[in-house]
Formats: C-alpha cells, sequence, structure tokens
C-alpha cells in the first residue's frame, strides 16, 4: 500500500491538495490496515485521512530547501525507467 506515497515536497509545480489526499489516504490505510473501513469505522476512517491531508500539507508549507525544484516530468521519466529495469516492458 504504501509504495503510492509519493515525495512531494520540493516539485514544480507544487503538491496539489489531491495529491496530498492520496498520500494522506494511502498512509490511513496502511496504518489502519484496512483499504475499506466498514461503515463502522468510517466517520473515524475519513477523519483521519483529512487531520493527516492537513498535517501534511502544512509541513509541506513551512519546509524550506536551497535546493531547485525539481521538475515533475523528468522525475516520472525516471521512475519509468525504474520500473522497467524492474519489472520489464
Amino acid at each position: 500500500m504504501c509504495r503510492n506515497i509519493k515525495v512531494l515536497f520540493n516539485f514544480e509545480p507544487p503538491a496539489t491538495e489531491e495529491e496530498v489526499r492520496s498520500a494522506a489516504l494511502q498512509y490511513v490505510r496502511k496504518i489502519s490496515g484496512s483499504t475499506k473501513p466498514s461503515a463502522a469505522n468510517l466517520a473515524a476512517f475519513e477523519r483521519a485521512v483529512e487531520e493527516v491531508a492537513r498535517a501534511s500539507s502544512a509541513l509541506l508549507g513551512s519546509l524550506v530547501t536551497t535546493a531547485a525544484p525539481r521538475d515533475r516530468e523528468l522525475e516520472a521519466a525516471k521512475a519509468h525507467v525504474r520500473a522497467v529495469r524492474r519489472f520489464g516492458e
């Protein structure tokens, strides 16, 4: 599950709210051990996702770096090359 959590800091353009929420969802799924919570746990699950997303956005907004922003397309191409090497075409 956590393989889907991507680095979101220091990209141009910056991470979107949807990317932050997706990472938060993956994190909550991993620590809860559930990809789809029961109806009894749905509210707690969704609340946790929103809180993790909010904390993640605050973190990303407060981090500083002197490094140049990374290019999303270049990083995606590198990831594709790694995936091809690992799994084949």
